[in-house]
């Protein structure tokens, strides 16, 4: 099922999952902070709403009874950078890096806290607001290769457009505010997450990996954002 391209709607948050007891969960705490919950059971349902509903941020269950979790990830990805909220029954960290190498802003295990769910759809989209803001100005670098235009967000390399994700895109704009500058995974997640995401330092890497397969000329011998071992990551590429 293609998936039209989706535009941005404050306020509004889609919950794709096929136990009605996160439906009513979700939508009990989610609604007495204001927000307008949308509701899909399957994953063929919560593309069509998506698309037609135009939700701000999407709730979306891994484990879904038609096409999977992964898969409506991947279609969402694909069309727009709605933040994406992941939950799922795995607890274990590979499970959490692999939700993010989807595409996925952030991830949650079930069984989950209500006022978890609720601060974190807050975060995401505060993030996102602000993103939408805009800080002013363009940056370009290795010699005008690698654009930024931070008032539309859009990336180009080689005058080709990338998508990126709003993690991916904070990751980027974290590292080009100084370029060569070492910045330490535990910092960078706090950049990219807005908060204390538990300590995972996988998670800025899965984030890196995806961020180096849309920008980088050859993903494995990355020229802009570089590992520095047993630090962290910098943008490699100078100001121009």
């Amino acid at each position: 099922m293609s998936l039209a391209k989706i535009t941005l709607v404050s306020e509004r948050v889609l919950v794709i999952d096929d136990e009605p007891s996160v439906h009513d969960v979700a939508r009990g705490y989610l609604e007495r902070e204001g927000y307008q919950v949308l509701a899909a059971i399957s994953g063929r349902d919560g593309l069509a709403m998506a698309r037609d509903m135009r939700p701000a941020l999407i709730v979306l269950d891994r484990m879904l009874p038609d096409l999977s979790g992964e898969e409506v990830c991947a279609a969402v990805r694909a069309e727009s950078a709605i933040p994406i909220l992941m939950l799922s029954a795995r607890a274990g960290e590979d499970d959490r890096v692999r939700g993010l190498d989807l595409g996925a802003d952030d991830y949650i295990t079930k069984p989950f806290s209500p006022r978890e769910l609720v601060a974190r759809v807050r975060a995401l989209l505060r993030r996102a607001e602000r993103q939408d803001a805009g800080t002013g100005g363009a940056r370009s670098f290795d010699g005008g290769r690698l654009r930024l235009d931070l008032e539309r967000h859009e990336v180009t390399v080689d005058d080709a457009r990338v998508n990126l994700t709003p993690s991916e895109w904070r990751l980027l704009v974290a590292l080009a505010e100084s370029p060569g500058r070492v910045y330490s995974r535990f910092e960078l997640i706090n950049r990219v997450q807005g908060y204390d995401y538990e300590g995972y330092e996988r998670t800025i890497d899965a984030h890196v990996k995806n961020l180096r397969r849309k920008v980088e000329p050859d993903p494995g011998a990355p020229r802009y954002v570089e590992t520095v071992h047993g630090v962290g990551y910098r943008l490699g590429a100078s100001a121009s």
